[in-house]
């Protein structure tokens, strides 16, 4: 007999890892574009560190760590691998890769935010665009200096997407069914 479904309590969303190639330079530009607060780091992590080998695997030897706190407490984890050096991909958003391909920033000021972090060493890789006809919703798809993509929204996640579709939409989606 099969387990009884439950119900699965919400979970808050911790941080993430980003990866860049110089990890005193991302603090600074987090810090500057964000209000990031550096609240540690950086620390060496090295491959005789008991956490490492499980994560990293047998051809890490060293990285620096740093960790960054947004308003809502949810993490940025830098981290500037040092043996292995960190790489530039080939395509800064793979998104037909598995996997994380951007993280977003809710801010009010999309095009302002947007202007910033391009007069800044990133840049936008489209001009702010409405996202709902009718709506006072924009969004812009940016990168840092080091290419990790960025998505600005305006306004919360649960405001944009909880009541799908939205009036004065003009295409109506085509939802999927499960099989």
């Amino acid at each position: 007999m099969a387990d009884s479904p439950t119900k699965v309590i919400p979970l808050a969303f911790n941080h993430v890892g980003i990866t860049v190639p110089n990890i005193f330079d991302a603090i600074d530009w987090y810090g500057r574009m964000f209000g990031a607060t550096h609240i540690m780091g950086p620390r060496i992590i090295a491959s005789a560190a008991r956490e490492t080998p499980g994560i990293f695997g047998a051809r890490f030897r060293k990285a620096y760590q740093a960790h960054l706190l947004l308003a809502n407490g949810v993490g940025l984890e830098l981290f500037q691998f040092v043996e292995p050096a960190v790489r530039s991909p080939a395509e800064n958003m793979p998104y037909w890769n598995r996997g994380f391909f951007h993280i977003a920033i809710t801010h009010p000021d999309v095009d302002g935010l947007a202007h910033r972090i391009a007069e800044n060493g990133g840049r936008k890789r489209h001009e702010p665009i409405d996202f709902v006809p009718g709506k006072q919703w924009r969004l812009c798809y940016c990168e840092d200096p080091w290419g990790c993509v960025i998505e600005i929204m305006s306004h919360s996640y649960a405001e944009m997407f909880g009541n799908w579709p939205q009036p004065g939409m003009t295409e109506q989606p085509e939802f999927v069914s499960r099989p």
